[in-house]
């Protein structure tokens, strides 16, 4: 939901750095890899230390280069199958670190075991819901349906952590994590039962 009424917004604040960028001979690979780079170590490096808004805020700084980079490889006409590639299979490394970060840190310093495991399966789905998409386009489908797409789950993953981080109740980010994993199942379904329809008609 948020990729499409925010892509715009975010393309038009964004054009002005990535036409810098290129200026600076920078290439939009380099701030894809600079950008999951930046996520992995604010997720890795802070939430395992209790470090929840500082992760955070370094995680939210880096995160933008997703948009970055597209906005980059449109102005220099390489909107081709391995800049898509290389973006979607980091952005599975980010995913990652976000939620393995959360869950050592509740395992251990934050010690809420429902927590952790909570972050653990909002990982495994949310892998599942890429896999799904991924699968279908790979077999000539398609299964661009959803409620819990990538951008939902991340924002509202940082903003319940972000809010934890300053002194809201854990119980806003566990009921936050319990939801996403509910809607990442759902999307789960969603895509299959998509996929499955095509697969039908194309019998």
């Amino acid at each position: 939901m948020l990729n499409r009424y925010a892509r715009a917004f975010f393309t038009r604040v964004f054009t002005p750095v990535a036409r810098l960028l290129l200026r600076l001979g920078i290439g939009p690979d380099t701030v894809t890899i600079v950008g999951t780079l930046g996520v992995v170590v604010g997720a890795l490096a802070f939430f395992p230390r209790g470090q929840l808004l500082v992760g955070v805020l370094v995680i939210t700084a880096f995160v933008f280069s997703d948009t970055i980079d597209g906005v980059m490889a449109r102005m220099q006409g390489r909107t081709g199958v391995w800049g898509a590639y290389l973006d979607s299979t980091l952005d599975r490394f980010g995913d990652a670190a976000i939620f393995a970060g959360l869950a050592i840190w509740y395992f251990e310093g934050g010690d809420d075991r429902v927590m952790a495991l909570l972050a653990l399966a909002c990982l495994i789905l949310g892998s599942l819901v890429s896999y799904a998409k991924a699968r279908a386009e790979g077999v000539g489908l398609t299964a661009n349906v959803g409620i819990a797409e990538r951008a939902d789950r991340l924002v509202a993953t940082l903003v319940a952590t972000g809010l934890v981080g300053l002194g809201v109740p854990d119980v806003l980010l566990k009921v936050v994590l319990a939801l996403l994993l509910v809607a990442s199942a759902i999307t789960v379904a969603q895509r299959m039962l998509t996929v499955r329809r095509q697969a039908l008609v194309g019998v």
